[in-house]
């Protein structure tokens, strides 16, 4: 039987009611003008700790929940976030956090060269502070040229922090980065409870040359780190979290060295941002867990070359295209570092640039290699 509808209007139409509830979706979410601004400090399980009205006689500490809207959006230690609901600070309140704000900055990272997924480190930093040991274990120039390529990115201004260098000198180490606009810090301390009872410290100054500064390294840094956001990044078992402790006087759990592996106990586990003791309003220092590996898959080539500002000139003489790795030809990187111009370190430095540049162009490949075969 064939029905003829043509004598039909919306009054014959039945609507049936939807399962989960009639009430119509929205894409459209709540401005929450009301809301409260907080610093967040540490991030756990879930629970964001934040800190609102810095500073003011109202400062208060209080523990959110991130609205389901943000579920795929990081929040990290740093960050600005708006909070509703029960902001009072009591025990046993929980927040909601609707909103991420703006972010100056933001320091990244991925688990390795091959990984494209990006993992937020810390937001909002103005210094990154590489916290190296100058044996025990033994430092590594990959993982400050990483950690530098990830600063300069971020716009970051990186200092560098080597301690135990009363066990070995650091001479050698900082040969590498000689060229380098940065400030170094040297703390000749190696027991884990001893970071402040440094005696002299060497430091760069802002020609480059070397200078013998009088007293304690964690006085010299507390000189830069106040009235700013620093980040602390290091392996484990270099003495991060013991300097993080005389700087903050904080508890912060300290570990040795595997006698068998030469590597560092892991003794942070989550970002945490501790107030700068006896500094000015919003001095933090935010200590992170101990990092092994810093990936840079989402760094291209060109920003890798950035990091390298005693070679970049040499690239003035490079052919059209020139991607400055090893199978490049007529490199103008090559006759620069031959010619002296990067210093001693010039080979060893280019050699770093070419491993990094590889790994970069390698990321590349297996996207656009990804890319073609879910178009193909």
């Amino acid at each position: 039987m064939v029905r003829d509808y043509s004598n039909w209007d919306e009054s014959d139409v039945r609507v049936r009611a939807n399962k989960k509830g009639s009430r119509p979706r929205t894409k459209d979410r709540p401005a929450h003008e009301d809301a409260v601004i907080g610093r967040i400090i540490t991030v756990d399980r879930g629970r964001y700790t934040a800190i609102v009205d810095e500073d003011l006689p109202g400062e208060r500490v209080l523990i959110a929940a991130r609205a389901r809207e943000l579920r795929r959006s990081p929040v990290v230690a740093g960050d600005f976030v708006a909070l509703v609901g029960d902001t009072s600070g009591t025990p046993d309140t929980l927040a909601r956090l609707v909103r991420v704000e703006e972010r100056r900055t933001l320091l990244r990272r991925s688990a390795d060269d091959t990984d494209p997924v990006e993992r937020v480190v810390v937001a909002n930093a103005d210094q990154l502070v590489i916290v190296v040991a100058a044996a025990n274990p033994e430092p590594r120039t990959g993982f400050i040229d990483r950690a530098l390529v990830a600063a300069y990115d971020s716009g970051i201004d990186p200092i560098l922090l080597v301690t135990k260098a009363d066990i070995k000198d650091p001479a050698e180490l900082l040969a590498n980065y000689e060229h380098l606009d940065m400030t170094v810090i040297i703390s000749r301390t190696a027991s884990a409870g001893a970071a402040d009872a440094a005696s002299a410290i060497d430091a760069r100054s802002d020609d480059g040359d070397s200078a013998l500064l009088a007293g304690g390294a964690v006085e010299l840094l507390r000189g830069h780190l106040d009235g700013k956001v620093s980040v602390l990044v290091g392996h484990s078992g270099v003495g991060k979290s013991t300097m993080v402790n005389a700087l903050t006087g904080s508890r912060r759990a300290t570990g040795g060295v595997n006698a068998v592996t030469g590597r560092g106990r892991h003794t942070s586990s989550s970002a945490l941002a501790l107030r700068l003791q006896d500094g000015q309003p919003r001095s933090w220092i935010i200590d992170t867990p101990g990092i092994r590996s810093f990936g840079l898959a989402h760094v291209d080539a060109d920003r890798i070359l950035h990091a390298f500002p005693d070679l970049q000139p040499g690239t003035d003489n490079c052919e059209r295209g020139c991607r400055h790795d090893s199978a490049a030809v007529n490199c103008g990187l090559d006759p620069w570092v031959a010619g002296g111009h990067a210093g001693d370190a010039g080979p060893a430095r280019l050699a770093s640039l070419r491993r990094l540049l590889g790994t970069s162009t390698r990321t590349e490949g297996r996207a656009e290699a990804k890319e073609l075969g879910s178009t193909g």
